[in-house]
């Protein structure tokens, strides 16, 4: 629908000056309540239900239905102490090697290395392994893998299928297994 010009011209005059700051003001008005206070209020209603959940969880935790929380110092040693020791590495290696077999997955020997942060006074054994085996059986492994051992890390996976045809896969499979240094 449009409004012809003189139309608008028209009703401008009869308006007068004070009609049209009028109607400038009206327009300045709902501009400032669309892009200034509504995103406000937006802002005010997410404070306001984070606050309510706040208060939810700390009555949660006043009733001990809630484990209190932990200092960040506290954490990070709750979590080395649930990391394995850097004796236990042969253990999850053979850990790595038996979850391997159980999907029928061929290991060759690979390439390990340990590495000692001083910074965070953990343990990283980077093991590097060649895979051969089907796409679901590497899938199931990768996934045992990291489901049973949660200090193991995957940086990398490569896959590569010789001629089109195979269903078996080769590839290299990067980890790392982060120790504690007890």
């Amino acid at each position: 629908m449009r409004v012809p010009r003189l139309i608008l011209h028209e009703q401008a005059l009869r308006l007068g000056w004070p009609g049209l700051c009028g109607a400038s003001l009206i327009l300045l008005a709902l501009a400032y309540a669309g892009l200034g206070l509504l995103p406000g209020r937006q802002t005010v209603l997410e404070l306001a239900e984070r606050s309510a959940r706040g208060q939810e969880r700390l009555a949660r935790v006043d009733s001990g239905t809630l484990a209190q929380p932990m200092a960040p110092g506290r954490q990070l040693d709750a979590f080395r102490q649930t990391l394995p020791a850097q004796l236990e590495a042969t253990t999850a290696i053979d850990r790595i090697y038996a979850l391997a077999s159980r999907e029928r997955i061929a290991l060759d020997s690979g390439e390990y290395s340990l590495g000692i942060d001083p910074k965070t006074r953990l343990a990283r054994y980077q093991i590097l392994l060649p895979v051969r085996g089907s796409y679901p059986q590497q899938r199931r492994f990768l996934h045992a893998l990291l489901a049973e051992m949660p200090a193991l890390v995957l940086e990398d996976l490569e896959l590569k299928r010789k001629q089109i045809a195979e269903t078996e896969l080769e590839g290299r499979l990067r980890m790392t297994l982060y120790l504690s240094r007890q």
